[in-house]
């Protein structure tokens, strides 16, 4: 057997019971109730048996299944851990080396909770503001409705509006601007600080080496968790070099799993990683991953909204 199902996870919480019940994530109990389907439907692998199938060297099982979990959240923690270590499980969690070196919350989750907490007609409109203001200031970028244009393009799980906004502030607009944007409607919008929210939000050091002590597989997200395949080369070279500095207790440096924040990547990235060691890159590719096929730097994953309870959109995936 060939074929991979790689599931993908975010935020997975107690959404009821939280601050921000609107943040798009996998609550808690249904969280449980997909990996007890999981294990009944599928054959859960781990990372290093997927490593191992890859290089021909272990056969995969009918029906095998990978678990991976993206951007070092507390919740994997206090969580996920839990439930995967009940269901004697493994699950792969991608760390952003900043989120547990300097506690600074990321732009791109500073735009998660502002989404969670504003109405997205006024984000929208919040957004095209400050746009304008700081084009004024001396920063030079198309028009907000060339912008707008271009960018704003429903997806499988969120409208335009949302779409334009992630990408204008992630990648489409100079960094200084967009950073300085983000942090000017989260202060707005959210009721916390910055670095409350981020010492909230992520988990520790202790807490990721605990997971690994209890099995869990370790790897790498970038260190900013840029859009690598949008940065200048060596901007790129120095994030991912930083992010296995600062992760080197946690991987094998030889032999050690990339997995691309926002799914970005070139031809540069992946040349860059398999140079530095990277065995297996993770995409936001949607299909079933194909280990004699695909390859291995750019292996295809699906959503955990993807399968029960949340839908059976999994059924519809090729299985190659």
């Amino acid at each position: 057997m060939s074929g991979l199902h790689i599931v993908m996870y975010h935020y997975t919480r107690d959404l009821k019971h939280g601050r921000y019940p609107r943040i798009k994530g996998l609550d808690y109990e249904l969280f449980r109730q997909q990996i007890h389907f999981l294990k009944e439907q599928f054959n859960i692998i781990s990372m290093e048996e997927a490593i191992e199938a890859a290089d021909g060297s272990y056969d995969l099982p009918e029906n095998a299944l990978l678990l991976t979990f993206d951007d070092g959240y507390v919740d994997n923690y206090t969580c996920v851990l839990p439930i995967l270590e009940e269901a004697k499980v493994q699950g792969s969690f991608f760390i952003p080396g900043k989120t547990f070196t300097t506690h600074q919350l990321l732009d791109v989750n500073k735009i998660h909770f502002i989404l969670a907490s504003a109405d997205i007609n006024k984000f929208l409109n919040d957004v095209f503001e400050r746009m304008d203001f700081y084009r004024g200031g001396g920063y030079n970028y198309p028009s907000n409705q060339e912008l707008f244009s271009e960018l704003a393009k429903e997806d499988r799980f969120d409208s335009k509006e949302i779409v334009f906004i992630k990408k204008v502030l992630q990648t489409a607009l100079p960094e200084i601007v967009r950073n300085r944007i983000s942090s000017d409607l989260f202060e707005k919008y959210v009721g916390v600080t910055e670095e409350q929210l981020a010492y909230e939000l992520y988990m520790t050091e202790d807490q990721i080496r605990l997971m690994k002590r209890h099995g869990m597989f370790i790897g790498i997200h970038g260190y900013d968790h840029y859009w690598l395949g949008n940065l200048l080369p060596g901007q790129m070279r120095e994030d991912i070099t930083r992010a296995l500095e600062v992760m080197d207790e946690f991987i094998d440096r030889k032999r050690w799993v990339m997995n691309y924040p926002y799914g970005n990547y070139n031809e540069d990235v992946l040349s860059f990683i398999e140079k530095k060691g990277a065995c297996l890159g993770l995409t936001t590719k949607v299909a079933v991953a194909d280990l004699k096929k695909d390859n291995k730097l750019e292996l295809p994953r699906l959503d955990c909204n993807d399968f029960p309870p949340k839908s059976e959109g999994y059924k519809r995936m090729n299985i190659r």
